[in-house]
């Protein structure tokens, strides 16, 4: 049905649109009549809320719509602009039946439920005015103005008034005035007191990153939001928008630099009247008036298609809303998970199945996606409940595997490179609009990770300028801007996820973690847990990685053993995090006592030796894992073995980061050791072996000579391993152990500080055979057997496979 065509009869009035007209009938029929499943309308509790001034929207599902009217719901989605002042016509009047409303207050329509869903690449000229409805990520949002809807204007002239004129995108005063007699064309006043007007506001759309195709830079779009739907999508949402598509000219392109452009459709003519059309574009040499494509929206609704259309850290939730939006079978499922005697593992296992090995990396990032408690103190102050975790390895040990796994997985993840990343981008920019040349926040990695995880990789990679940027954020979790006249404070509740190799590609065991890492000390204070990756030979392990990827690359389907699947540990996370544990008395005994170990042991071992310094800020990081430890176990309070647990970790991740003592009195001390204090993995890496700095309080005074510095060690490792590489024939060891003492001759001053110096070489030895393996004994008959063979007898030989190291 077309628009009706004027005729002699009706010419001078206003042309009829018979088609909208008709659905605005068949819509209000609708409002009124279609009956939910119990036999009530369903709209008109909805239209009785619209009595209240902040009201003034009706949301109306589509699927309603089909199953009212197939007609009508075609005709609204090919036709949605043309009938769209139709349907909020409709709306009006039915607000008007059902409720004492103002006669001046103007109602909107929204509609959801639409069954389509397009991407913005797939946007195109054909779909203009229709209904459609977009997924993308919202990057910039703009102030919300009041926009003129209807202006009522005043005659200069004759003083007549001009009612309700219609507004769109632009300010359009009357073409001539009303009266007869009165010619004026140009002369109006807007009375604003007699005018409507409406919230307004631009928002910047983008791709998602899962909908990118190969190759391609993301595409963008500019977002019209007005009435309700403002200020509904913050920056970093990933919104499913409805509304139709538009085209509005394209006034950027009109005031770029160095070209001047007249933009206004009336030019002054010759006694006083003005000309119709634009004139003198083409003699400046400037390209005609050109079109974009916007996107006037009615409805905006933030939710994530991987997610199920949940947020994962929404504040407003509630255990029992969660409950409410699960199904049977999946409430009974996280009911089950929770019930799990070894969920801790189980879950690692799931979350990472690719991944072989590096069970306390994948622990650490489990407790960072469950995350602590955020608290505000009595004085406002807020403390942070994110885990920020960094992960420092040698090249192919899988760092950017975990940081990839968690983007993936996390419903509000960022991925990011420390090179490519500079500090605006990761913060905020403030950018200048195109149209309005005002000043504009566009929001960065962090704030589009709000509530989330920010993977950076590369992260040493960063510029210090670069790094300092984020210092702030990590910490008081907040992003505070002052550019260009624009103050602002805004929201990174995000938690770090970072991966750096260390200085030379290879991480030096000799060194501290701060001589490995490229980064100051602030930074590495506010990483909860480090945790570092050594690629070291080892035959068993190497085996199981290649059987690992061999079994991967050959059938990847069938290798990926998961218990649980990625959707049921996000409904459990979702959850799990509606906790909120509080700490028990005896929790809080057992941190403080924990907290003092870790003191003390840092200064015992004196300031040169420590590179990492324990601070509050690690006993806070030991609350916040105690936290997500008692989440993860859906636990309303924190015990003690939560808090055992998360010292465990923050204890494997300092005795790494500190350059480790021998301690040569191994055998004794193992059987004394407390768990915690154990080496990190258990396994013999390189030189270092079982080494284990921990101890350093009770032995260092009473035993100086039987505990060796790290490179005091290696040097005597090596003296002895060149020393028999070099020799023609067979060593015994009594041989070895006086050519040592023939070489140190010149420090020995006392018997005494002989039998210390042919002990500690004995003890030295016997590590090097029994721990490090870098030296094999031989009896005459072949390998070693019994012990009880005589010391003389025995020959000692260097590991074949051993590589001596700088």
């Amino acid at each position: 049905m077309d628009l009706a065509q004027p005729t002699q009869e009706n010419v001078g009035q206003m042309v009829k649109d018979e088609l909208a007209e008709k659905c605005q009938k068949l819509f209000q029929a609708f409002l009124e009549e279609y009956q939910t499943v119990d036999g009530e309308v369903k709209y008109v509790h909805d239209a009785e809320e619209l009595i209240r001034p902040e009201r003034n929207t009706l949301l109306v599902s589509f699927t309603d719509l089909e199953g009212f009217n197939q007609e009508l719901a075609t005709t609204i989605q090919e036709e949605f602009y043309r009938v769209y002042p139709f349907l909020c016509r409709a709306v009006r009047n039915f607000a008007r039946d059902h409720g004492n409303v103002p006669v001046n207050k103007e109602f909107y329509l929204a509609i959801q439920d639409l069954p389509t869903r397009h991407k913005i690449r797939e946007l195109s000229s054909q779909r203009i005015g229709s209904l459609v409805r977009i997924s993308a990520q919202v990057v910039r949002t703009h102030p919300v103005h009041p926009e003129l809807v209807s202006g009522t204007f005043l005659c200069l002239d004759c003083q007549g008034v001009c009612p309700e004129v219609p507004q769109q995108f632009k300010y359009a005063p009357p073409t001539v005035c009303r009266n007869p007699v009165c010619n004026n064309r140009s002369r109006f006043h807007l009375d604003t007191h007699r005018s409507k007007f409406i919230d307004f506001q631009k928002v910047r759309v983008q791709e998602t990153q899962a909908e990118l195709p190969r190759g391609s830079i993301p595409r963008s779009l500019e977002v019209i939001l007005r009435a309700e739907a403002v200020e509904t999508a913050q920056a970093g949402d990933r919104c499913d928008i409805t509304g139709s598509l538009i085209v509005v000219p394209d006034v950027s392109q009109l005031s770029t630099t160095g070209v001047r452009a007249e933009t206004s459709s009336r030019v002054g003519g010759r006694q006083g009247y003005e000309n119709e059309g634009v004139r003198g574009l083409k003699a400046l040499g400037v390209r005609e008036l050109s079109y974009r494509l916007a996107f006037l929206a009615c409805h905006v609704a933030p939710t994530n298609p991987r997610f199920g259309g949940k947020e994962l850290r929404d504040e407003d939730q509630t255990a029992e809303s969660i409950k409410s939006q699960m199904s049977v079978q999946e409430w009974e499922k996280v009911f089950e998970m929770s019930q799990d005697k070894n969920l801790y593992h189980n879950l690692c296992t799931s979350l990472f199945p690719t991944i072989h090995g590096n069970d306390e990396v994948k622990r650490g990032v489990l407790l960072m996606l469950f995350g602590g408690v955020p608290k505000t103190t009595m004085e406002g102050t807020s403390l942070r409940g994110d885990v920020n975790v960094c992960i420092v390895g040698d090249p192919s040990t899988a760092k950017s595997q975990f940081l990839k796994h968690v983007e993936e997985f996390s419903p509000r993840a960022v991925y990011t490179s420390g090179k490519a990343s500079s500090a605006a981008g990761l913060t905020a920019a403030v950018v200048r609009d195109e149209e309005s040349h005002e000043f504009v926040i566009e929001a960065g990695a962090l704030m589009l990770a709000d509530n989330g995880v920010c993977c950076i990789d590369e992260f040493d990679k960063m510029e210090t300028r670069d790094q300092v940027a984020i210092h702030e954020a990590m910490e008081q979790q907040t992003i505070s801007i002052t550019k260009a006249g624009v103050k602002a404070t805004l929201n990174a509740r995000t938690s770090i996820l970072a991966a750096a190799n260390p200085v030379g590609g290879r991480y030096d065991r000799s060194k501290s973690l701060k001589q490995n890492v490229n980064m100051s000390a602030p930074i590495m204070s506010r990483f909860d847990l480090f945790f570092i990756l050594v690629d070291d030979c080892n035959e068993v392990t190497d085996y199981a990685i290649a059987r690992r990827i061999v079994d991967l690359h050959s059938r990847i389907e069938n290798s990926v053993d998961r218990l649980y699947s990625l959707d049921e540990i996000r409904r459990y996370l979702l959850f799990a995090r509606q906790f909120k544990p509080k700490i028990s008395s005896e929790s809080e005994d057992f941190i403080v006592e924990q907290y003092k170990r870790l003191r003390q042991r840092d200064t015992s071992g004196g300031v040169a030796k420590s590179a990492w310094r324990i601070t509050v800020r690690q006993l806070e990081s030991m609350i916040r894992l105690s936290e997500g430890m008692a989440r993860m176990h859906c636990c309303d309070e924190v015990q003690p073995k939560h808090v055992k647990e998360a010292f465990r970790l923050l204890n494997k991740s300092i005795i790494r980061v500190e350059t480790p003592d021998i301690n040569l009195e191994q055998d004794q001390d193992m059987e004394e050791e407390d768990l915690f204090f154990r080496p990190v993995n258990g396994d013999a890496h390189g030189t270092s072996g079982h080494s284990n700095g921990v101890n350093g309080d009770t032995d260092s005074s009473s035993k100086p000579s039987l505990r060796l510095t790290f490179p005091e060690y290696r040097r005597i490792s090596n003296l002895l391993v060149l020393h028999l590489r070099r020799a023609e024939e067979e060593l015994k060891k009594n041989a070895v152990i006086n050519w040592y003492l023939k070489e140190i001759e010149s420090e020995i001053d006392s018997e005494e500080e002989l039998i210390n110096k042919k002990s500690l070489i004995e003890k030295v030895l016997h590590r090097l055979v029994h721990y490090d393996h870098i030296l094999i004994e031989l009896s005459p008959g072949g390998l070693k057997g019994s012990e009880t063979e005589s010391q003389e007898e025995v020959v000692l030989v260097v590991n074949p496979n051993y590589t001596l190291e700088d």
